[in-house]
């Protein structure tokens, strides 16, 4: 096997999908879309930098609300077509205020945690 950085397949929008998960739980926390600006940002600083599909635009994770993701290591899978982030996650990934935003079940039952007020960190 070759240790040849592999080659990203970014889609038709120069996108690709980034699943952050806790590097020390386990848990996946957020899946959000990277360009190779945002990945090239992520690489240089350490931080979790993704690009927002609504207001068109790079972001930090965190660089708003404090809850910084810290990267440990950025993964590829097998085509190419998706990264993970093992990140240390500060505070909550989630903008609505869950430690994780897979916090509710497919039927609406709530199985995860709340770990700050969103109203607060985003007046």
């Amino acid at each position: 096997m070759s240790d040849a950085a592999p080659e990203l397949a970014f889609d038709e929008q120069e996108l690709l999908p980034a699943v952050a998960q806790d590097a020390d739980s386990g848990e996946v926390l957020m899946l959000a879309y990277v360009t190779s600006e945002a990945v090239e940002r992520t690489r240089e600083t350490g931080r979790a930098h993704y690009y927002s599909r609504s207001r068109e635009e790079l972001w930090e994770k965190g660089a708003t609300s404090g809850h910084t993701q810290s990267v440990a290591e950025i993964r590829v899978d097998c085509d190419g077509d998706a990264l993970l982030y093992l990140v240390d996650q500060e505070g909550g990934a989630c903008h609505t205020g869950y430690e994780s935003c897979f916090y509710r079940t497919i039927d609406g039952e709530t199985v995860g945690e709340q770990v700050f007020d969103p109203e607060a960190v985003y007046e």
